[in-house]
């Protein structure tokens, strides 16, 4: 999909449901027209004062059955448009998120809040303009011009060639005039309202700077500014959308004027009844009115082609990376190996040196050390964010190289997860979107949720709000635990999980972590010494190296310094036995 781009993938994905709306566009215009053909019809035959009621009876029914049939097949059209938009714009957002993700994480990222919401809410939503204004009115004006001309050409067909030659100016002519009038004008167009965008986002989330340099006046200056060269633009666009229009509306007059004339002279000729006149004319408008928009959907490709652009440049390019060789393989476990790992921040500062580890599967390793000591850079190197800049790191023997991406088989449980405003059952499906409701319930289970959840208002379908603010910090981290078992990863991060819980809640939640993955590989960061009884490796960092190792036995009898810092954390974890006894 990233070789092929961001339109014709999706195009492939859904040629089916594509179809299906194009044959609904085309039979909602079609039921337009010969409503108006009928309605001329019945207006034309009524006029006659026929005898019989039943002359005009069939006419009657057909204005009818078109008038309905019009409502049904727009209401379809768009229904079924819709579902496949939503659905495609679903699919960008994730691709678009996966691609980013590793960028925004990394060290060094540079990308400005407004240039990434920007690019995630005016490229991606403009994109599916492609489907809604060009692809689905292109085809069906090009459908209706065939069809229309084909069936003018039963009657007469020097007739359908001079209203073929007024359908080309309006499907072909009008179009590509206007592509290469407004192209310069539609790409700087959106390149300042991106760039307005970004801006106002940047300014909106730094306003405390803004005020507290007294700078308010500046930023809204320049805001003013951006918002007159935009206004500009749209003025120069909207006068020759303007006058172009007007155009399309003679070359509509001239086909109803020739219309009028030809059905008249069929009629005088005898060749045509006069109840047909007006059917004649009538149904110019709607199929006219399908062929006008052609030129708005064909000029704002210049647009498309810019937010494609824009994407292309945060997607990732595929390489042959672990993740690759991790899907070959069925990679299910996890021996890993950090090889005189190095790592160098991007204004030159060594901040690990030189890091052995061995991890074999199953291997639960603690990684300790105080702030700035490396923990939280080697964690991001194990979960594959950054890349060694010296040494190497295996998976069963498989080197990590390459762009820096995470890996498949790689879960992350941090401080404060990120829970999305619906429900419950969608934020623990996050963890595997194809999963069953039986299998969100067996996840909240293992991680004693599911009584809890089942006790709510709504159950599972129960809002946890934004940010999940609706339940405690505790419950927070189960349900995002429940997201990895549904991974199934074989490596599990902690990165301080029980950071900001009391003590009871801290010991259940450690407690439930050990227990449910037990066969899974677990590197814990944390601080403090809580819990380094069950760990079967502790790696104590300092200044980017490893100080010391072992477990925790070996390290009470073999090292001074572990044994201070287990004297001075004796205290803290005495306070939460206690807190934890007295309930």
């Amino acid at each position: 999909m990233e070789k092929e781009g961001w339109i014709v993938p999706y195009l492939k994905e859904n040629a089916k449901l594509f179809s299906i709306v194009v044959i609904l566009g085309f039979g909602t215009v079609f039921s337009a027209a010969f409503l108006m053909f009928t309605s001329g019809f019945l207006i034309s035959k009524a006029a006659t004062r026929p005898e019989n009621l039943l002359l005009i009876y069939v006419p009657i029914v057909a204005v009818r059955t078109f008038g309905i049939l019009r409502a049904v097949s727009r209401y379809c059209e768009k229904l079924l448009g819709h579902h496949v938009i939503l659905k495609i714009l679903s699919k960008m957002r994730s691709r678009l998120y996966k691609a980013i993700e590793p960028r925004i994480l990394k060290e060094g990222a540079g990308m400005k809040t407004g240039d990434l919401l920007g690019v995630m809410a005016e490229d991606i939503e403009y994109l599916q303009d492609v489907y809604v204004k060009t692809v689905f009115p292109s085809i069906i004006g090009v459908l209706l011009y065939a069809g229309a001309i084909g069936m003018l050409g039963s009657f007469s067909l020097p007739f359908a060639g001079i209203m073929a030659l007024y359908g080309l100016v309006l499907v072909v002519l009008f179009p590509i005039v206007s592509l290469l009038i407004t192209r310069k004008n539609i790409a700087k167009l959106k390149n300042r309202r991106s760039s307005q965008y970004s801006s106002l986002t940047d300014g909106i989330v730094g306003i405390g700077d803004w005020v507290f340099s007294g700078q308010q006046e500046t930023f809204l200056q320049h805001f003013e500014a951006e918002d007159s060269l935009i206004s500009k633009e749209e003025c120069r666009r909207s006068t020759f959308v303007s006058y172009r229009n007007f155009m399309g509306q003679c070359v509509v007059a001239g086909m109803v004027c020739s219309m009028l004339v030809w059905t008249g002279n069929q009629s005088m000729d005898g060749e045509m009844a006069r109840t047909f006149i007006a059917a004649f004319v009538l149904i110019l408008f709607p199929l006219t009115e399908a062929f006008l928009p052609l030129s708005d959907a064909i000029s704002e490709l210049p647009g498309y082609d810019d937010s494609i652009n824009r994407l292309n440049k945060l997607s990732l390019t595929p390489s042959s990376t672990i993740e690759d060789n991790e899907e070959k393989s069925g990679w299910k476990k996890s021996d890993i190996s950090c090889i005189q790992v190095g790592y160098q921040s991007k204004d030159g500062r060594q901040i690990l040196h030189g890091i052995n580890l061995e991890i074999p599967q199953g291997t639960k390793l603690a990684i300790l050390g105080p702030s700035g000591s490396g923990k939280t850079t080697l964690l991001k190197i194990l979960q594959g964010i950054y890349f060694p800049s010296e040494g190497s790191l295996t998976r069963n023997g498989i080197e990590h190289v390459g762009e820096e991406t995470q890996s498949p088989q790689v879960s992350v449980l941090n401080q404060q997860p990120y829970l999305f405003d619906t429900s419950v059952l969608n934020n623990i499906r996050l963890g595997k979107p194809s999963a069953t409701d039986e299998e969100v319930y067996e996840a909240a289970k293992s991680v004693h949720l599911h009584e809890f959840i089942l006790s709510l208002p709504e159950g599972y379908q129960t809002s946890m709000q934004e940010a999940g603010m609706r339940f405690s910090g505790g419950e927070r981290q189960r349900v995002a635990l429940a997201r990895i078992l549904l991974q199934n990863t074989s490596i599990v991060l902690l990165d301080e999980p029980t950071v900001g819980l009391d003590p009871e809640t801290e010991q259940a939640l450690l407690s439930t972590i050990f227990q449910i993955l037990e066969k899974k590989t677990i590197v814990w960061v944390t601080h403090h010494l809580v819990g380094m009884k069950s760990m079967d490796h502790i790696v104590f960092m300092d200044e980017g190296r490893i100080a010391m190792e072992g477990n925790h036995k070996e390290l009470l009898k073999t090292s001074e310094r572990y044994r201070k810092l287990h004297h001075l954390d004796a205290p803290f974890q005495l306070m939460k036995d206690r807190m934890r006894m007295m309930g």
